[in-house]
């Protein structure tokens, strides 16, 4: 039985497939009940929308097996009309209700489903749209009416046309509609919106980055004052708090009634804390945590303290009795303890490869290194003392020990310069070039010197 009860209902897991529907229109509602057992009979009324956010309710009379998503012609005046199905059953009536629909006159009737000569007179009329919208401004703006004119909608028959307007007052538009319906040849009826059911019709993405709730499911609009953004502490940013209707957002509405609850258990702003220390003055509040924040300045952040809303009571009665606690932060009221969030212990790059230090670097190991100044002269001294060793032994034995000193020589000063080091293998070779020369020279006076000692001896034989 538990098993029964926790079963999913296929890969939907319970949710309701018929209830969204084969459309992506505006003011969607979801219907949860269209797969209860005789939803769809328990009532005649049915839900139909049209262009962008207008929607009409209408009786299905020839109980047509109708679901959410069928195309369908419906009465209108005069003529008919074509729109979607969105809605059918028992959520229909709570619609109605929702729209204010008191008398049944207003309901009419669903002629049949849709057909394929209905829909090419649709889609004749509906391309006429933009044309007409852009001719029908022009109009009004040769007549000097101070009104704008934001979108057309023609009537499933073509036989009449909707213009919606917006304008900051009355309007006089007897003349702009004998124009207009001398111009396209169709009824005209006027309808004037607002800024916010504009906005609905045209659609967008808020800056909460969702749709917009006018063009979702918001049908009736409830004014929006500054008093709702004062009580939530908002800045007073009308660049923020105005949407894209260029109205104040509907959403400041949505949590005012938890900041006034909220904003009930905090202390008075007008009231004043005394310490031994000096008197408080209130900055600012955290409304929903309930912390409160004290200077002891009126006008300046100057020595803050934040304290919970139980010890500024607790204050608050001592002053009333004449007494003054030491500090504002004493007792159980002090600032809570941060949380401590487990995401923050750890570095964000703790899996990023790190790069090994160059030991090789041209400019050497700074700690073992000396400053530039005294290591150009200890190379300096130490090639002098170099070139002021005297010569001994041959000239292989001479540049063998020269190589071996110069290899050591490396191997103290590794982070010498470049061109230092050049300077000493020039001067290699010439020393090798001299030590050669040397050689040759007391070769050739021993030479000399054996010849001469061969002729004395000759002579003495």
């Amino acid at each position: 039985m538990m098993d029964q009860d926790f079963k999913m209902n296929g890969c939907c897991r319970g949710l309701c497939a018929k209830g969204c529907g084969r459309q992506d229109r505006q003011l969607n509602t979801y219907d949860y009940l269209a797969d209860v057992p005789g939803n769809s009979e328990a009532t005649d009324l049915v839900e139909v929308q049209f262009k962008n956010t207008r929607k009409g309710y209408y009786r299905n009379t020839n109980q047509l097996p109708l679901e959410k998503g069928d195309i369908v012609a419906v009465e209108a005046s005069p003529g008919h009309d074509i729109g979607v199905v969105t809605l059918t059953g028992r959520l229909v009536p709570l619609q109605i209700k929702k729209a204010n629909l008191k008398s049944d006159q207003d309901i009419k009737r669903i002629y049949r489903k849709a057909k394929p000569v209905d829909m090419e007179k649709y889609d004749e009329a509906k391309s006429k749209e933009h044309d007409t919208m852009i001719r029908s401004r022009q109009i009004a703006k040769k007549l000097g009416l101070e009104m704008k004119i934001g979108d057309v909608e023609y009537q499933g028959d073509g036989n009449k046309a909707i213009f919606y307007y917006i304008a900051d007052g009355r309007v006089d538009f007897r003349q702009l509609i004998k124009v207009l319906a001398e111009t396209f040849k169709v009824r005209i009826e006027m309808k004037q919106i607002g800024a916010r059911q504009e906005a609905g019709r045209i659609g967008g993405i808020g800056p909460c980055g969702r749709e917009l709730c006018c063009a979702t499911w918001m049908k009736n609009f409830v004014s929006v004052s500054t008093s709702a953004a004062r009580y939530q502490d908002i800045s007073l940013n009308p660049q923020k708090l105005a949407g894209q209707c260029a109205k104040l957002k509907c959403c400041m509405n949505y949590e005012v009634d938890a900041y006034v609850e909220a904003g009930k258990r905090l202390p008075s702003r007008e009231i004043s804390l005394l310490t031994q220390a000096g008197e408080y003055y209130f900055f600012k509040a955290d409304i929903l945590s309930g912390m409160v924040t004290y200077s002891t300045d009126k006008n300046l952040a100057a020595n803050l303290v934040t304290i919970h809303a139980k010890r500024a009571f607790a204050v608050i009665s001592m002053n009333r009795k004449g007494e003054k606690p030491e500090t504002l932060s004493e007792g159980n009221g002090n600032v809570p303890s941060k949380t401590i969030d487990l995401v923050e212990q750890e570095s964000l790059t703790r899996f990023d490869k790190r790069k090994k230090k160059n030991r090789n670097r041209k400019d050497g190991n700074k700690r073992n290194s000396l400053p530039e100044n005294i290591k150009v002269d200890h190379v300096q001294n130490e090639k002098s003392a170099e070139m002021n060793k005297p010569l001994v032994g041959n000239s292989e034995e001479s540049a063998s020990s020269d190589n071996r000193n110069m290899r050591e020589y490396r191997k103290r000063n590794r982070p010498a310069q470049k061109e230092n080091r050049e300077s000493a293998e020039n001067r290699k070779p010439k020393r090798n070039r001299d030590n050669r020369n040397r050689n040759q020279a007391s070769d050739v006076k021993n030479g000399g010197g054996e010849t001469e000692a061969k002729k004395n001896n000759e002579k003495n034989a």
